[in-house]
């Protein structure tokens, strides 16, 4: 009986020691980088999707970004319109101070200084900026809305416009996101500024105080009237903010489904390629000792 030995076996050694040294670096890889696809080669259509799924996280970073700021300016205008609030109504109390009979034209003189005083504050927040830009000038963001003048019936200029703002928070959805200062300090159903001078005025004068009283009171409920719209737009802010994170954690889900790696099977690949090319070399030692044994009887 003879026996037929394969004269030229180093090819196909080599080949199967390559196949299992690459079943080990793409264990290895797999397991340090956490991904089963690594390369685009390694699953072209995971790859494409993976690309889409990145995009899609970018694009809620940024549009989270935009929140972010966007939350900080209405906070910024919420705050301002919380201070004239304050203001406003400290303004109601002297009035309704100044209307007590028992005082003097002195005593009404500087209660008048006060509310002048606090006609300037209201003033000043309502020129309120954020980032260099005008809050309450409508869509005029660089010109300051509001200035004394006597030229006017309520003593105030309004430089600003009646336009609004609008920016997209995520995806197809926009938001108005400020309310023009005309329609909140001038508006026609309660002027703050003519209100506020209305009241000097009376003082002054000690004529229809009362009056002035009344009209300063429903300026003041036209002002916390608009003033609702910043706390409903900070609401809306939350909401898509809480969307946005949603959906970043859903596509990094899907994109886990995608390339993630079982590093069980991935660990169980690395120890079986390790003792295959282990045994391939083993093999290879022992069939290379039986040529050169054929060789030496030969």
């Amino acid at each position: 009986m003879s026996i037929r030995v394969n004269p030229n076996v180093t090819p196909d050694l080599l080949q199967a020691i390559a196949l299992d040294r690459q079943a080990q670096t793409t264990a290895l890889q797999e397991i340090s980088t956490g991904q089963q696809v690594n390369q685009l080669s390694d699953n072209p259509a995971a790859a494409a999707d993976v690309v889409l799924s990145h995009i899609q996280s970018g694009q809620d970073d940024q549009f989270l970004q935009n929140a972010s700021d966007l939350t900080s300016q209405l906070q910024t205008a919420d705050s301002a319109l919380n201070s004239v609030v304050t203001a406003v109504t400290q303004a109601i109390s002297l009035g309704v101070e100044g209307a007590n009979g028992t005082l003097n034209d002195s005593n009404r003189q500087a209660i008048a200084q006060q509310v002048s005083g606090i006609l300037n504050q209201v003033l000043s927040l309502a020129n309120q900026t954020y980032q260099g830009s005008y809050l309450f000038a409508g869509t005029a963001t660089g010109t300051q809305p509001f200035a004394l003048d006597s030229t006017q019936p309520d003593g105030v200029k309004y430089d600003g416009n009646n336009d609004l703002n609008t920016i997209e928070v995520s995806q197809g959805n926009a938001i108005q996101i400020n309310v023009p200062g005309s329609q909140i300090f001038t508006n026609g159903s309660g002027d703050l500024f003519g209100a506020l001078n209305g009241l000097i005025t009376a003082l002054q004068t000690n004529t229809n105080i009362g009056t002035a009283v009344t009209n300063l009171q429903t300026a003041f409920s036209q002002l916390t009237t608009q003033r609702v719209f910043y706390g409903n737009a900070l609401q809306q802010l939350q909401s898509v903010q809480t969307f946005l994170n949603g959906d970043k954690l859903q596509v990094s889900t899907q994109e886990n489904s995608l390339i993630g790696v079982d590093l069980a099977a991935a660990s169980t690949n690395l120890a079986q390629s390790t003792t295959a090319t282990n045994a391939i070399l083993s093999a290879t030692n022992q069939i290379l000792t039986t040529m050169n044994l054929l060789d030496f009887l030969r």
